[in-house]
């Protein structure tokens, strides 16, 4: 099959693209031929070589978290899904590799396309759409009534984090340029602080829940827009010792993790904040109940650019300019 592979880590290396052999199938999964696989930021991170100690991916491997296929087989424990099977998926840590025209993935964190979105628009949701859940549901518990706080409006997360907010009935405040105010209020949002023009923490006060997924400084400005007991949750770091509990790091890993993060801890707990950093993980039957809320038409893909699978270099690029409104796809076929 033909992927693009990271052949040596470096933020400037380009992938490549070359023949790799067809995944062995594992008894618990299934072997999915990829029609369109999304491209996240994390990508380029991972080429980067950010998430070595963590994620200790041999060289050389398959790039990329997000797709959407047709299940051509399925392994032997596999109850859920058959031959033929339409699906969309976010693939485990460590068993990625959707850049390329077949990827195997676990049976459980796998689900059912949603039946009113193509393969492009369905490739664009698993990593966000986890990310936004795994954040606002799980760890924020948001309730109806409440005030939240989603960094970047108009971004892969955001996008997809303002129309969950919204459906669960909670008050929105975003941040994004100028030329996004509108589009993203369209979406859900009910405050839009241009930051261009403002400062985010001079207008936003006494919110239940942020969602960070900017830098150190943003995070930093973020703890005074939350009222005592508010929920600080970042997905762009610093990890902290849940984190690498979770993730059954080494001891020494653990160690640097704790103290990257103490500061901010530090800090979030003198104003009475809870902190909390997410590395969103697979899950099939998270994805399930997402594809029911965009059957219903509560959520809406938000797609901005389709590559060709052979400008998948370019793709990437394109997501690491930050100038993508919503989610970059590559069609594979």
């Amino acid at each position: 099959m033909q992927a693009f592979i990271v052949e040596r880590y470096g933020k400037k290396n380009a992938l490549k693209q070359t023949d790799m052999p067809t995944p062995e199938l594992r008894d618990d999964e299934v072997l999915v031929e990829i029609h369109a696989a999304g491209v996240n930021l994390i990508d380029s991170k991972i080429r980067g070589g950010e998430f070595k100690f963590i994620l200790p991916y041999r060289t050389p491997f398959v790039l990329g978290h997000d797709l959407a296929g047709v299940v051509t087989r399925v392994g032997p424990c596999v109850r859920q899904f058959k031959v033929g099977d339409e699906v969309y998926s976010r693939p485990d840590d460590l068993r990625i590799g959707t850049f390329a025209e077949m990827v195997a993935v676990k049976e459980d964190s796998l689900a059912l396309k949603p039946k009113n979105l193509t393969m492009e628009e369905a490739a664009s949701m698993p990593l966000v759409a986890l990310t936004a859940w795994q954040a606002l549901v799980e760890k924020a518990k948001l309730k109806k009534g409440q005030k939240v706080f989603i960094q970047a409006g108009s971004g892969g997360v955001g996008t997809f984090a303002i129309q969950l907010a919204r459906h669960m009935g909670a008050t929105v405040a975003t941040t994004t340029g100028t030329s996004n105010v509108a589009w993203v209020k369209d979406l859900g949002a009910d405050f839009v602080v241009d930051y261009k023009k403002e400062d985010f923490e001079k207008v936003l006060s006494g919110y239940d829940v942020v969602l960070n997924s900017q830098d150190g400084k943003t995070l930093a400005k973020s703890l005074n827009v939350l009222r005592t007991g508010g929920k600080l949750i970042t997905i762009s770091g610093p990890a902290d010792p849940a984190f690498a509990e979770e993730i059954k790091a080494p001891w020494f890993v653990r160690q640097v993790i704790g103290l990257l993060s103490l500061g901010t801890r530090r800090i979030a707990k003198r104003h009475g904040v809870e902190f909390s950093f997410l590395f969103m993980r697979a899950n099939g039957s998270q994805l399930k109940q997402i594809a029911s809320l965009i059957e219903s038409g509560a959520i809406r893909p938000v797609v901005d650019k389709v590559f060709p699978f052979a400008l998948t270099n370019e793709a990437l690029a394109y997501v690491e300019s930050g100038r993508a409104k919503g989610k970059v796809v590559i069609k594979v076929r």
